[in-house]
């Protein structure tokens, strides 16, 4: 494990305050860079940034020093930052007449437009020098896609306690800061926790409580609002790097965070994770993540990718650079993995999303589907009302449904498919086109009553001017329907209102 020092936050403020002046935020770099070489940072690949940088201004300085590691001149850097400052507390190191980077600083946009910094591991931010690629154990990744999908996923709803579980480089304790009264951070690796102290300070949020350890241990029986987790879910022979190799079998890292996470949610909480889990030979693979819900929570799982196991060994080798090692050693790492998940009985890897919310329910909801096709980000939104419509369609039976109103989803249009100059389609979908961005087919019956849900009448009364268009017997049709109203509803296709809107 790396034992370099880290900076102080001391003087955080300052350097803060120096970056906002010179320009140094996710905006400026954009501006400075342009769009092309500011994407190709996103799949670390620099040298269109290192072209763009080549001037001694004060932006190009700050760019080339914390996100590309390349040394600056000792007056240059001055021009830019305190620099006495930032080489009394360690931020900067100084050889002869330039100065070095000791970690990667990234600016970081946050949902409402804030400006902040994730502090990392030279080399390992997403969109630095050296790409999130490190054989090294104990290194400290900065903000990933993972990570970003996770906050996009996580509910943003005051609350008065956070825990992020293997906070990394402090991410998503940053996000949880904004609406969280006080917030926990945990992880294994201690460094990882004073770099999420240097992420908070540098990016002027409040502090957290850092506590060292795995899992649930550091906080004992507290209880939670919120609990989210980007853990180290990769499945891989041994705990060789601490950042992503859980160190439990097989996929039981992600199994015990999720059931030991319903006792640590106070009543109403969400907890919410990445994970991977194993599709093993005779096991439906949706039975095992069902078995993995703990008592009295609610739970939404999405299945975002799955890959087979030499798919999934190889992108796993290649993010340590094992690919770039001895090709005899690279082979007996692969044969490794291989023999790890023949013992498991594991043919492929799922990668997803997993929520719960402890609503101590008789019948808890449980809702495990596969999804891999684009959603729109930011989905708290979307989570939030994904449980609230379970909790109506829990305490509404097939009557209480017809005599519900409901609303057609602002965002889904209608797609009628059909040959060409057909009399009739011959189908109908209704298609979403925010959040997850659905889609369904429907019959006719089921298009029509769609179409007409405005809120002003009940379902049962839509039913039944159905039933008299196409000659229907009413009573059969209401029998029939509730299912594919049920359906619409969890979806998210039609939204219930109170009364009716006039």
């Amino acid at each position: 494990m790396s034992t370099t020092s880290l900076p102080s936050s001391d003087h955080a403020a300052e350097l803060r305050a120096a970056f906002l002046a010179t320009g140094f935020t996710a905006d400026g770099m954009l501006e400075l860079l342009g769009a092309p070489a500011y994407a190709a940072l996103a799949r670390s690949e620099t040298v269109p940034a290192l072209r763009a940088t080549r001037g001694d201004g004060p932006l190009a300085c700050l760019v080339r020093l914390f996100l590309l590691q390349q040394p600056v001149p000792h007056v240059h850097a001055a021009a830019a930052l305190p620099v006495d400052v930032a080489l009394a507390d360690g931020w900067l190191r100084r050889e002869g007449d330039e100065v070095h980077a000791t970690v990667d600083v990234r600016p970081y946009g946050g949902p409402d437009g804030e400006d902040w910094f994730i502090v990392s591991d030279l080399g390992c931010s997403v969109g630095g020098a050296g790409g999130i690629g490190s054989r090294e154990e104990g290194v400290v990744l900065g903000v990933g896609g993972a990570s970003t999908t996770l906050a996009g996923i996580t509910v943003r709803i005051p609350v008065g306690s956070a825990l992020d579980v293997g906070t990394g480089s402090g991410i998503q304790a940053l996000h949880a800061a904004q609406h969280a009264t006080r917030v926990t951070a945990t992880d294994v690796n201690p460094r990882a926790l004073e770099f999420t102290r240097l992420t908070l300070a540098l990016s002027g949020a409040p502090e957290a409580e850092l506590l060292a350890g795995s899992l649930f241990e550091p906080v004992g029986e507290a209880t939670y609002d919120l609990i989210v987790s980007n853990p180290p879910f990769v499945i891989s022979p041994g705990a060789r790097l601490t950042y992503r190799d859980g160190g439990m079998g097989g996929d039981d890292l992600c199994r015990s965070l999720v059931q030991q996470a319903g006792a640590r949610l106070n009543p109403g909480g969400y907890a919410q994770f990445l994970g991977n889990w194993q599709h093993v030979e005779g096991e439906d693979w949706q039975d095992r993540l069902r078995s993995w819900v703990p008592r009295g929570c609610d739970a939404w799982i999405v299945q975002r990718d799955v890959q087979d196991v030499t798919q999934y060994a190889e992108l796993w080798l290649r993010d340590a650079g094992d690919h770039r090692a001895d090709p005899d050693e690279y082979a007996r790492r692969y044969e490794d993995w291989l023999d790890e998940f023949e013992a498991r009985k594991t043919k492929s890897v799922g990668f997803g999303w997993i929520t719960l919310r402890r609503s101590d329910a008789a019948e808890p909801s449980i809702v495990i589907e596969e999804w891999p096709h684009s959603v729109e980000q930011p989905l708290g939104e979307t989570v939030l009302a994904h449980f609230a419509r379970q909790d109506y369609l829990r305490e509404h039976d097939d009557a209480a449904l017809l005599e519900g109103y409901f609303a057609l989803t602002a965002e889904v249009v209608q797609e009628q498919v059909g040959a060409p100059g057909a009399e009739d389609p011959e189908h109908v979908v209704l298609r979403q086109n925010r959040g997850m961005r659905r889609a369904t087919k429907v019959d006719t019956v089921g298009a029509g009553f769609a179409g007409v849900c405005d809120g002003s009448l009940t379902a049962g009364r839509i039913l039944d001017a159905i039933a008299q268009l196409v000659q229907e017997d009413p009573v059969l049709l209401r029998d029939r329907t509730p299912d594919a109203i049920r359906m619409l509803v969890e979806q998210g296709f039609l939204e219930p209102v109170a009364g009716p809107r006039h």
